[in-house]
Protein backbone atom coordinates (compact mmCIF):
# COMPACT_ATOMS: atom_id res chain seq x y z
CA UNK A 1 0.00 0.00 0.00
CA UNK A 2 1.65 3.36 -1.20
CA UNK A 3 1.97 5.94 1.73
CA UNK A 4 -0.21 8.50 0.15
CA UNK A 5 -3.91 5.65 -0.12
CA UNK A 6 -2.68 4.82 3.57
CA UNK A 7 -3.01 8.38 4.74
CA UNK A 8 -6.64 8.44 2.52
CA UNK A 9 -7.88 4.98 4.39
CA UNK A 10 -6.74 6.79 7.70
CA UNK A 11 -8.53 10.15 7.04
CA UNK A 12 -11.48 8.20 6.28
CA UNK A 13 -10.93 6.23 9.45
CA UNK A 14 -11.23 9.33 11.44
CA UNK A 15 -14.18 11.55 9.36
CA UNK A 16 -15.95 7.70 9.80
CA UNK A 17 -15.41 7.97 13.50
CA UNK A 18 -16.08 11.27 13.88
CA UNK A 19 -19.73 11.57 11.93
CA UNK A 20 -19.96 8.14 14.63
CA UNK A 21 -19.49 10.51 17.47
CA UNK A 22 -21.61 13.56 16.77
CA UNK A 23 -24.37 10.88 15.48
CA UNK A 24 -24.44 8.86 18.76
CA UNK A 25 -24.35 12.40 21.01
CA UNK A 26 -27.70 13.81 18.81
CA UNK A 27 -29.32 10.32 19.43
CA UNK A 28 -28.86 10.71 22.69
CA UNK A 29 -30.00 14.54 23.08
CA UNK A 30 -33.26 13.51 21.08
CA UNK A 31 -33.72 10.16 23.41
CA UNK A 32 -32.97 12.31 26.84
CA UNK A 33 -35.80 14.82 25.64
CA UNK A 34 -38.22 12.84 24.16
CA UNK A 35 -38.25 10.55 27.30
CA UNK A 36 -38.37 13.66 29.34
CA UNK A 37 -41.36 15.53 27.97
CA UNK A 38 -43.32 12.20 27.80
CA UNK A 39 -43.11 11.73 31.19
CA UNK A 40 -44.42 15.53 31.99
CA UNK A 41 -46.84 14.78 30.11
CA UNK A 42 -48.00 11.44 31.30
CA UNK A 43 -46.91 11.55 34.94
CA UNK A 44 -48.12 15.06 35.44
CA UNK A 45 -50.44 16.13 32.61
CA UNK A 46 -48.52 19.05 32.24
CA UNK A 47 -46.06 20.34 28.93
CA UNK A 48 -43.06 21.01 31.85
CA UNK A 49 -41.90 21.11 35.00
CA UNK A 50 -43.26 24.53 36.14
CA UNK A 51 -46.27 23.84 35.01
CA UNK A 52 -46.67 20.51 36.16
CA UNK A 53 -45.22 21.66 39.92
CA UNK A 54 -47.33 24.73 39.60
CA UNK A 55 -50.17 22.57 39.52
CA UNK A 56 -49.23 19.91 42.28
CA UNK A 57 -50.78 20.24 45.51
CA UNK A 58 -48.36 21.64 48.37
CA UNK A 59 -47.43 18.21 50.27
CA UNK A 60 -46.22 16.81 46.22
CA UNK A 61 -44.47 20.06 45.65
CA UNK A 62 -42.37 18.81 49.15
CA UNK A 63 -42.17 15.26 48.81
CA UNK A 64 -41.80 14.95 45.04
CA UNK A 65 -38.42 16.42 44.82
CA UNK A 66 -37.16 15.11 48.06
CA UNK A 67 -37.91 11.33 46.96
CA UNK A 68 -36.15 12.40 43.44
CA UNK A 69 -33.54 13.73 45.12
CA UNK A 70 -32.65 10.41 47.18
CA UNK A 71 -32.93 8.33 44.48
CA UNK A 72 -30.87 10.77 41.74
CA UNK A 73 -28.08 10.68 44.65
CA UNK A 74 -27.91 7.31 45.71
CA UNK A 75 -27.43 6.20 42.25
CA UNK A 76 -24.49 9.39 41.38
CA UNK A 77 -23.03 7.41 44.80
CA UNK A 78 -23.05 4.02 43.35
CA UNK A 79 -21.89 5.69 39.76
CA UNK A 80 -18.82 6.34 41.94
CA UNK A 81 -17.80 8.73 39.24
CA UNK A 82 -18.74 12.31 38.52
CA UNK A 83 -21.33 13.94 36.20
CA UNK A 84 -19.93 17.07 35.99
CA UNK A 85 -17.89 19.18 32.96
CA UNK A 86 -14.86 19.31 35.62
CA UNK A 87 -14.43 15.35 35.26
CA UNK A 88 -14.16 16.06 31.29
CA UNK A 89 -11.72 18.81 31.60
CA UNK A 90 -9.63 16.21 33.77
CA UNK A 91 -9.50 13.45 31.57
CA UNK A 92 -8.70 15.59 28.73
CA UNK A 93 -5.62 16.76 30.58
CA UNK A 94 -4.50 13.83 31.46
CA UNK A 95 -2.97 11.09 28.31
CA UNK A 96 -4.59 7.88 28.74
CA UNK A 97 -7.62 9.11 30.57
CA UNK A 98 -11.12 7.45 30.05
CA UNK A 99 -14.50 8.73 30.15
CA UNK A 100 -16.60 5.39 31.30
CA UNK A 101 -19.74 4.99 29.27
CA UNK A 102 -21.59 3.22 32.51
CA UNK A 103 -20.87 5.41 34.99
CA UNK A 104 -21.91 8.34 32.05
CA UNK A 105 -25.44 6.55 31.91
CA UNK A 106 -25.62 6.32 35.60
CA UNK A 107 -25.66 9.55 36.01
CA UNK A 108 -27.83 10.66 33.55
CA UNK A 109 -30.31 8.46 34.69
CA UNK A 110 -30.08 10.18 38.35
CA UNK A 111 -29.86 13.92 36.93
CA UNK A 112 -33.11 12.50 34.52
CA UNK A 113 -35.05 11.29 37.77
CA UNK A 114 -33.89 14.80 39.72
CA UNK A 115 -34.91 17.02 36.99
CA UNK A 116 -38.22 14.78 36.36
CA UNK A 117 -38.83 15.51 39.90
CA UNK A 118 -38.22 19.49 40.14
CA UNK A 119 -34.60 19.39 41.04
CA UNK A 120 -33.46 22.63 40.10
CA UNK A 121 -30.43 21.71 37.37
CA UNK A 122 -29.54 21.49 33.80
CA UNK A 123 -30.30 18.58 31.45
CA UNK A 124 -26.80 19.46 29.55
CA UNK A 125 -24.68 17.81 31.82
CA UNK A 126 -25.56 14.17 30.71
CA UNK A 127 -25.60 15.06 27.21
CA UNK A 128 -22.00 16.43 27.27
CA UNK A 129 -20.70 13.46 29.40
CA UNK A 130 -22.13 11.19 26.80
CA UNK A 131 -20.75 12.56 23.95
CA UNK A 132 -17.43 12.60 26.33
CA UNK A 133 -17.71 9.18 26.61
CA UNK A 134 -18.42 7.85 22.82
CA UNK A 135 -15.65 9.22 21.87
CA UNK A 136 -13.47 8.13 24.99
CA UNK A 137 -15.34 4.49 24.02
CA UNK A 138 -14.20 5.07 20.40
CA UNK A 139 -10.87 6.16 20.92
CA UNK A 140 -8.43 3.21 20.59
CA UNK A 141 -9.55 2.31 17.66
CA UNK A 142 -8.72 6.22 16.15
CA UNK A 143 -5.68 6.18 17.68
CA UNK A 144 -5.76 8.74 19.18
CA UNK A 145 -5.85 8.34 22.97
CA UNK A 146 -2.97 10.46 23.99
CA UNK A 147 -4.44 13.91 23.09
CA UNK A 148 -8.21 13.36 23.44
CA UNK A 149 -9.44 14.93 20.54
CA UNK A 150 -12.69 12.45 20.68
CA UNK A 151 -13.48 13.63 24.15
CA UNK A 152 -13.01 17.25 22.99
CA UNK A 153 -15.40 16.59 19.78
CA UNK A 154 -17.98 14.74 21.59
CA UNK A 155 -18.03 16.76 24.70
CA UNK A 156 -18.58 19.53 21.70
CA UNK A 157 -21.83 17.45 20.01
CA UNK A 158 -23.39 17.00 23.55
CA UNK A 159 -23.38 21.35 23.86
CA UNK A 160 -24.74 21.57 20.27
CA UNK A 161 -27.14 18.85 20.45
CA UNK A 162 -28.36 20.41 23.89
CA UNK A 163 -28.43 24.09 22.86
CA UNK A 164 -28.69 23.58 19.20
CA UNK A 165 -25.51 25.67 19.01
CA UNK A 166 -23.02 24.61 16.83
CA UNK A 167 -20.64 27.38 17.01
CA UNK A 168 -21.09 28.35 20.38
CA UNK A 169 -20.38 24.14 21.11
CA UNK A 170 -17.05 24.24 19.47
CA UNK A 171 -15.85 27.41 21.08
CA UNK A 172 -17.08 25.87 24.23
CA UNK A 173 -14.64 23.31 24.07
CA UNK A 174 -11.93 25.98 22.55
CA UNK A 175 -11.89 27.75 25.24
CA UNK A 176 -13.54 25.84 28.32
CA UNK A 177 -12.70 22.17 28.21
CA UNK A 178 -9.39 22.34 26.11
CA UNK A 179 -7.91 25.50 26.25
CA UNK A 180 -6.43 24.85 22.84
CA UNK A 181 -7.59 25.87 18.95
CA UNK A 182 -5.10 23.00 17.51
CA UNK A 183 -6.24 21.99 14.11
CA UNK A 184 -6.28 18.40 15.86
CA UNK A 185 -8.99 19.53 18.11
CA UNK A 186 -11.30 21.89 16.30
CA UNK A 187 -11.38 19.70 13.05
CA UNK A 188 -13.44 16.74 14.91
CA UNK A 189 -15.35 19.34 17.14
CA UNK A 190 -16.77 20.66 14.07
CA UNK A 191 -17.86 17.65 12.14
CA UNK A 192 -19.41 16.42 15.65
CA UNK A 193 -21.42 19.29 16.06
CA UNK A 194 -22.71 19.61 13.07
CA UNK A 195 -23.84 15.74 12.98
CA UNK A 196 -25.14 16.44 16.01
CA UNK A 197 -26.66 19.44 15.87
CA UNK A 198 -28.46 18.29 12.55
CA UNK A 199 -29.56 15.16 14.02
CA UNK A 200 -30.97 16.93 16.89
CA UNK A 201 -32.97 19.68 14.52
CA UNK A 202 -34.21 16.96 12.55
CA UNK A 203 -36.29 15.35 15.55
CA UNK A 204 -37.01 18.14 17.98
CA UNK A 205 -36.87 21.26 15.04
CA UNK A 206 -34.63 23.77 14.28
CA UNK A 207 -34.19 27.91 14.98
CA UNK A 208 -32.82 29.25 17.72
CA UNK A 209 -33.63 27.62 21.02
CA UNK A 210 -35.51 30.64 22.64
CA UNK A 211 -37.06 31.77 19.50
CA UNK A 212 -36.20 34.50 16.79
CA UNK A 213 -35.82 37.79 19.06
CA UNK A 214 -34.41 41.53 17.38
CA UNK A 215 -32.63 43.58 20.38
CA UNK A 216 -31.13 47.06 19.39
CA UNK A 217 -29.48 49.89 21.09
CA UNK A 218 -31.48 53.19 21.39
CA UNK A 219 -28.54 55.39 21.90
CA UNK A 220 -24.79 54.20 22.00
CA UNK A 221 -25.04 55.41 25.79
CA UNK A 222 -26.22 52.51 26.12
CA UNK A 223 -23.05 50.71 26.26
CA UNK A 224 -22.50 51.91 29.34
CA UNK A 225 -25.42 50.38 30.39
CA UNK A 226 -24.38 46.97 29.28
CA UNK A 227 -20.93 47.56 30.38
CA UNK A 228 -22.26 47.78 34.18
CA UNK A 229 -24.09 44.85 33.58
CA UNK A 230 -20.55 42.82 32.59
CA UNK A 231 -19.37 44.20 35.73
CA UNK A 232 -22.05 42.85 37.93
CA UNK A 233 -21.86 39.30 36.33
CA UNK A 234 -18.41 39.43 37.27
CA UNK A 235 -19.75 39.82 40.90
CA UNK A 236 -22.54 37.71 40.22
CA UNK A 237 -20.27 34.61 38.85
CA UNK A 238 -17.93 34.28 41.28
CA UNK A 239 -20.85 34.69 44.34
CA UNK A 240 -22.99 32.17 42.58
CA UNK A 241 -20.06 29.63 42.48
CA UNK A 242 -18.85 30.00 46.52
CA UNK A 243 -22.16 29.52 47.20
CA UNK A 244 -22.26 26.47 45.12
CA UNK A 245 -18.81 25.22 46.80
CA UNK A 246 -20.31 26.54 50.67
CA UNK A 247 -23.56 24.04 49.47
CA UNK A 248 -21.24 21.19 49.12
CA UNK A 249 -19.23 21.51 52.06
CA UNK A 250 -22.20 22.24 54.25
CA UNK A 251 -23.94 18.55 52.83
CA UNK A 252 -20.91 16.32 53.41
CA UNK A 253 -21.19 17.81 56.69
CA UNK A 254 -24.20 16.14 57.49
CA UNK A 255 -23.31 12.58 59.01
CA UNK A 256 -26.17 10.50 57.01
CA UNK A 257 -26.13 8.37 53.50
CA UNK A 258 -25.94 10.32 49.62
CA UNK A 259 -29.51 9.32 49.82
CA UNK A 260 -30.64 10.86 52.73
CA UNK A 261 -28.62 14.35 51.96
CA UNK A 262 -30.24 14.18 48.36
CA UNK A 263 -33.50 13.60 49.92
CA UNK A 264 -33.00 16.59 52.39
CA UNK A 265 -31.67 18.81 48.97
CA UNK A 266 -34.89 17.57 46.97
CA UNK A 267 -36.53 18.93 50.37
CA UNK A 268 -35.12 22.16 50.35
CA UNK A 269 -35.98 22.82 46.63
CA UNK A 270 -40.26 21.82 47.07
CA UNK A 271 -39.89 24.18 50.44
CA UNK A 272 -38.99 26.93 47.55
CA UNK A 273 -41.43 26.07 44.93
CA UNK A 274 -44.55 26.08 47.40
CA UNK A 275 -44.32 29.86 46.43
CA UNK A 276 -41.91 30.02 43.56
CA UNK A 277 -42.95 26.64 40.97
CA UNK A 278 -40.26 28.92 38.64
CA UNK A 279 -37.41 26.87 40.99
CA UNK A 280 -37.96 23.54 39.22
CA UNK A 281 -35.91 22.23 36.49
CA UNK A 282 -33.13 24.08 34.26
CA UNK A 283 -34.81 27.50 34.24
CA UNK A 284 -36.01 26.69 30.39
CA UNK A 285 -39.19 27.74 30.52
CA UNK A 286 -39.00 31.05 32.87
CA UNK A 287 -36.10 32.81 30.44
CA UNK A 288 -38.80 32.52 27.85
CA UNK A 289 -40.94 35.26 29.65
CA UNK A 290 -37.80 37.14 30.80
CA UNK A 291 -36.98 37.99 27.81
CA UNK A 292 -40.65 39.29 26.94
CA UNK A 293 -40.17 41.19 30.20
CA UNK A 294 -43.34 39.52 31.83
CA UNK A 295 -41.83 39.75 35.11
CA UNK A 296 -41.59 42.83 37.22
CA UNK A 297 -38.42 43.82 39.57
CA UNK A 298 -39.72 42.31 42.45
CA UNK A 299 -40.26 38.87 41.18
CA UNK A 300 -37.15 38.98 38.88
CA UNK A 301 -35.22 39.76 42.38
CA UNK A 302 -37.14 36.97 44.21
CA UNK A 303 -36.51 34.77 41.29
CA UNK A 304 -32.59 35.09 40.59
CA UNK A 305 -32.37 34.63 44.99
CA UNK A 306 -34.56 31.44 44.92
CA UNK A 307 -33.21 29.78 42.06
CA UNK A 308 -29.71 29.91 43.31
CA UNK A 309 -30.70 28.62 46.81
CA UNK A 310 -32.56 25.63 44.82
CA UNK A 311 -29.87 24.65 42.40
CA UNK A 312 -27.35 25.48 45.41
CA UNK A 313 -29.44 22.44 47.17
CA UNK A 314 -29.59 20.09 44.33
CA UNK A 315 -26.18 19.89 43.24
CA UNK A 316 -24.70 20.14 46.85
CA UNK A 317 -26.87 17.26 48.17
CA UNK A 318 -25.29 15.29 45.76
CA UNK A 319 -27.70 15.60 42.45
CA UNK A 320 -25.88 15.00 39.32
CA UNK A 321 -26.67 17.57 36.82
CA UNK A 322 -25.85 20.67 34.98
CA UNK A 323 -25.20 24.25 36.36
CA UNK A 324 -24.81 26.17 32.73
CA UNK A 325 -28.44 26.08 32.16
CA UNK A 326 -29.32 27.75 36.05
CA UNK A 327 -26.50 30.00 35.24
CA UNK A 328 -28.46 31.46 32.30
CA UNK A 329 -31.40 31.90 34.35
CA UNK A 330 -29.28 33.86 36.92
CA UNK A 331 -27.68 35.80 34.12
CA UNK A 332 -31.86 36.88 32.91
CA UNK A 333 -33.14 37.82 36.41
CA UNK A 334 -30.06 40.10 36.46
CA UNK A 335 -30.11 41.35 32.85
CA UNK A 336 -33.50 42.11 33.56
CA UNK A 337 -33.19 43.93 36.87
CA UNK A 338 -29.94 46.19 35.17
CA UNK A 339 -32.61 46.82 32.85
CA UNK A 340 -35.58 47.94 35.28
CA UNK A 341 -32.96 50.56 36.75
CA UNK A 342 -31.49 51.84 33.44
CA UNK A 343 -34.77 53.00 32.35
CA UNK A 344 -35.79 54.07 35.46
CA UNK A 345 -32.81 55.85 35.78
CA UNK A 346 -32.36 57.12 32.50
CA UNK A 347 -36.21 57.69 31.80
CA UNK A 348 -35.42 56.29 28.17
CA UNK A 349 -37.22 53.39 25.79
CA UNK A 350 -34.89 50.77 25.22
CA UNK A 351 -35.15 46.71 25.03
CA UNK A 352 -35.69 44.80 28.04
CA UNK A 353 -35.23 41.58 26.50
CA UNK A 354 -32.10 42.64 25.21
CA UNK A 355 -30.35 43.34 29.02
CA UNK A 356 -32.06 39.81 29.64
CA UNK A 357 -30.31 38.84 26.80
CA UNK A 358 -27.04 39.82 27.62
CA UNK A 359 -27.59 39.26 31.39
CA UNK A 360 -27.56 35.25 30.87
CA UNK A 361 -24.26 35.68 28.22
CA UNK A 362 -22.72 37.58 31.23
CA UNK A 363 -23.18 34.92 33.20
CA UNK A 364 -22.15 32.45 31.22
CA UNK A 365 -18.82 34.38 30.56
CA UNK A 366 -18.51 35.57 34.75
CA UNK A 367 -18.82 31.46 35.37
CA UNK A 368 -16.45 29.90 32.64
CA UNK A 369 -13.87 32.78 31.99
CA UNK A 370 -15.17 32.43 27.92
CA UNK A 371 -16.31 35.97 26.91
CA UNK A 372 -15.99 34.48 23.06
CA UNK A 373 -18.54 31.61 23.35
CA UNK A 374 -20.61 33.43 25.97
CA UNK A 375 -21.14 36.20 23.00
CA UNK A 376 -21.33 33.30 20.25
CA UNK A 377 -23.96 31.66 22.20
CA UNK A 378 -26.32 34.75 22.50
CA UNK A 379 -26.17 35.34 18.59
CA UNK A 380 -27.55 31.72 17.98
CA UNK A 381 -29.76 31.58 21.44
CA UNK A 382 -31.69 34.48 19.80
CA UNK A 383 -30.66 34.63 16.26
CA UNK A 384 -29.62 38.43 17.34
CA UNK A 385 -26.48 39.79 15.93
CA UNK A 386 -28.13 43.68 16.28
CA UNK A 387 -26.77 43.27 19.79
CA UNK A 388 -22.57 42.31 19.31
CA UNK A 389 -21.55 45.64 20.67
CA UNK A 390 -23.30 45.06 23.87
CA UNK A 391 -22.39 41.72 23.87
CA UNK A 392 -18.75 42.02 23.57
CA UNK A 393 -18.26 45.17 26.10
CA UNK A 394 -20.19 43.18 28.85
CA UNK A 395 -19.27 39.48 28.10
CA UNK A 396 -15.25 40.77 28.29
CA UNK A 397 -15.83 42.74 32.38
CA UNK A 398 -17.48 40.12 33.09
CA UNK A 399 -14.48 37.37 32.76
CA UNK A 400 -12.28 40.17 33.62
CA UNK A 401 -13.94 40.87 36.91
CA UNK A 402 -14.67 37.09 38.17
CA UNK A 403 -10.95 36.27 36.83
CA UNK A 404 -9.70 38.88 39.37
CA UNK A 405 -12.00 37.68 42.25
CA UNK A 406 -11.27 34.25 41.52
CA UNK A 407 -8.77 32.77 38.83
CA UNK A 408 -10.84 29.07 38.80
CA UNK A 409 -13.98 28.57 36.36
CA UNK A 410 -16.87 26.76 37.72
CA UNK A 411 -16.15 23.75 36.07
CA UNK A 412 -12.37 23.57 37.82
CA UNK A 413 -13.70 24.56 40.53
CA UNK A 414 -15.71 20.71 40.32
Amino acid sequence: MTKGSSAIKSAVGAGATWLAVGAAAGLFAIAFRIADQLLFVHAYGRPDVVRAFGALPALARLLIPAAGGAIAAGLAARARRGSGTGEIIAAVASPGARVPMGATLVNAAATFTAISTGGSLGREGPLLHFGAAAGSALEPRAGEARSHPLIVAGTAAGFAAAYNTPFAAVLFVVEVIAGSAALELVLPAIVTTTVATAVSRWAMGGGPLYGLRTFSMQARSELFAYAALGLCAGLLGPAFMALLDAGRRAFRLIPVPPAARGALGGLLVGACALRFPEVTGNGYEVIQPMLDAAYGVPMLALLLVVKAAGTTASVGSGSPGGVFTPSLFLGAAMGGLVGAAVQALWHTQHSPGGFVLVGMATMIASTTHAPLMASVLAFELSGDYAIVLPLFIANALAALASRAAHPKTIYQRQ
